[in-house]
């Protein structure tokens, strides 16, 4: 076997031809969007089509600067390093069928505890005219109980103090903000890519909030002064494990410290509000529209809420990759009365996309094997995500008068998942913010039926509804007595 080459600006020429390289010139980029929280996902999706924007020629002032302000971004700032901010992207079709690609469109990557003067100087310079976000459901401190900025965490405490440095992105911004106001520079949009409904708006509270309590003229101003568009993001995309890195240096010959492998499947949908202009995102596949909304609630109450609705009673069945799951009949027919009978009576229209088809679209991307994306990814945070994702539908169902069987058994089977044991017994390793919160619930359960629900930071005025709580008390004790698929079958 060949030497598999080390990914660097160097060895670009000696890449097998089969993978696409950057074919411009990355020196004469200039970063006009800097990004919070460059992961996997980022890597796929935003970076890919920034990437294929200044592959199309010109447009060389829509580079992108990567910050991390995280402990655990300091491997990504090593990788980066050592990797001329190169990295290879695998994309899967369904039936296995790849393509790879080596992405350029991050020149520049910043470390923010390392140097968080050069991080805000960077917002501050003219040249900066998008910052964008993905920071995961739970990175913007707005609960979605009340709708309104928590300041309590000791990150956002530490930023709020007199004088301090900023350190969480936030602060960061808020600073930047500042600096460009008093150097007579206009503000960048900040543009949000995370799976939230109303992402622009949740970004925009968060800011305005953070700001107003450091400075109460700064907050006014940025919310004045600020865009914060919104967006549909949708790509399923893995994190990278040693399987990832093996498999592009045995089939692409390249030494990827962190590649990325998603799915073939790539959707943006932007709200076109920038302050400072954008890049021609049109021209790379990207739907740039006036309203987000039918399509964020589409995606978020489908796809998002039907990763939660599988991956509690799947691990308790003892599953472990999402394709198995969903090249089980069992499964695919209760994931489909959620998305048929739940979901989508809750959705608006989408111009120019039939739901029947997209809800039939995503069980075939779930099947992927290709792919072999794990449940224990989508459960991760389950306390951000489920009140985002899964409880908006009940909400508007029990309002309507409509089905919540399927949606219930969810939070049920999430309830006993949070036991921490499979059904055959074995440990769930359980990653949560609020994890001890939860669990203290759910111990409760057989003194205090119905305990997981008047934990308000998840459920808010939901867990009073009677019809919600005689429905999980129900639930839980189906799957008690007929496990995980004997529950899901009883709904039929």
């Amino acid at each position: 076997m060949v030497k598999p080459t080390v990914l660097t600006a160097a060895t670009l020429t000696q890449i097998d031809p089969a993978v696409a390289v950057p074919g411009y010139d990355r020196s004469a980029v200039t970063n006009g969007i800097v990004h919070f929280g460059v992961g996997a996902f980022h890597r796929s999706h935003e970076a890919m089509f920034i990437n294929e924007l200044l592959a199309g020629g010109g447009n060389t002032e829509w580079g992108i600067c990567g910050v991390g302000v995280l402990p655990s971004d300091e491997k990504m700032k090593r990788v980066f390093a050592d990797q001329d901010n190169l990295y290879t992207l695998v994309t899967k079709d369904p039936d296995g069928a790849a393509e790879a690609r080596v992405i350029g469109s991050i020149t520049e990557y910043l470390f923010a505890p390392d140097d968080p003067e050069a991080v805000l100087e960077k917002l501050a310079a003219a040249s900066t005219r998008i910052v964008s976000l993905t920071v995961t459901e739970g990175g913007y401190s707005v609960s979605d109980a009340t709708g309104e900025f928590d300041a309590s965490g000791a990150d956002i405490a530490a930023d709020l103090a007199e004088g301090a440095v900023p350190r969480t992105v936030f602060g960061l911004l808020a600073e930047a903000l500042r600096r460009r106001r008093e150097r007579g520079i206009a503000p960048f949009t900040v543009m949000s890519c995370d799976n939230i409904q109303g992402n622009g708006h949740i970004a925009k509270k968060a800011l305005t909030s953070f700001a107003t309590l450091k400075d109460a003229e700064l907050g006014e101003w940025i919310g004045r002064s600020v865009s914060f568009p919104n967006s549909m993001v949708d790509r399923i995309t893995p994190a990278t494990t040693d399987a990832s890195r093996a498999e592009v240096a045995e089939t692409y010959g390249i030494t990827d410290a962190w590649p990325v492998i998603s799915e073939s499947f790539v959707q943006w949908v932007l709200e076109d509000d920038f302050s400072l202009g954008r890049p021609p995102l049109e021209s790379v596949g990207v739907q740039v529209v006036d309203d987000v909304a039918p399509y964020e609630l589409m995606k978020l109450r489908l796809l998002n809420a039907s990763h939660q609705a599988m991956s509690y009673l799947g691990v308790l069945a003892g599953f472990e990759y999402v394709h198995e799951l969903c090249t089980d009949d069992r499964f695919t027919t209760f994931l489909l009365g959620y998305m048929t009978e739940e979901a989508t009576p809750t959705l608006r229209p989408v111009p120019g996309i039939t739901i029947a088809d997209y809800r039939r679209q995503l069980i075939s991307r779930f099947s992927s094997l290709a792919i072999a994306d794990t449940l224990a990814r989508q459960v991760v945070d389950a306390s951000e995500r489920i009140p985002k994702f899964l409880l908006p539908v009940i909400r508007e169902q029990l309002a309507a008068g409509g089905d919540i069987r399927r949606a219930t058994l969810v939070i049920a089977a999430w309830s006993i998942w949070l036991e921490g044991r499979t059904e055959a017994g074995d440990e769930i390793t359980i990653i949560d913010r609020r994890s001890a919160q939860l669990q203290e619930a759910v111990a409760a359960e057989d003194t205090t039926p119905g305990a997981l629900l008047e934990v308000a930071d998840v459920f808010g005025e939901l867990g009073d509804n009677t019809s919600l709580r005689q429905g999980y008390l129900d639930a839980r004790a189906s799957i008690r007595k007929l496990g995980a698929i004997g529950a899901m079958e009883a709904i039929g």
